[in-house]
């Protein structure tokens, strides 16, 4: 099980990413836009800079939805690769069983 601050952080940042998604995707649109003068993109790029680091997607780390532990991910069910077994070997996940040949 992972310590609760770590879980914690991370749902702070997954809100504050969600939070400024929008006005992020329209800076980075003026930021990147070749046709515009060099000065109005660096001061688009001056003001992503002022936006909180944590509310940039890429710092989110994917955690397991039970016990929060970082490795071992699968994103299609958001939770790590033991509690797969876990819950594949007590018949929790419809459609999946146990390989044996």
């Amino acid at each position: 099980m992972a310590k609760s601050g770590k879980i914690e952080n991370n749902l702070k940042r997954r809100r504050l990413s969600a939070h400024y998604a929008d006005k992020r995707a329209k800076i980075k649109a003026i930021a990147s836009d070749k046709s515009l003068p060099s000065e109005e993109r660096f001061k688009a790029r001056l003001k992503l800079a002022k936006l909180p680091r944590n509310s940039a997607p890429v710092r989110v780390r994917n955690r397991c939805e039970i016990t929060g532990r970082p490795r071992g991910y699968y994103r299609k069910l958001r939770m790590c690769r033991n509690q797969l077994r876990e819950l594949a070997s007590k018949g929790l996940i419809p459609g999946m069983v146990k390989s044996s040949w």
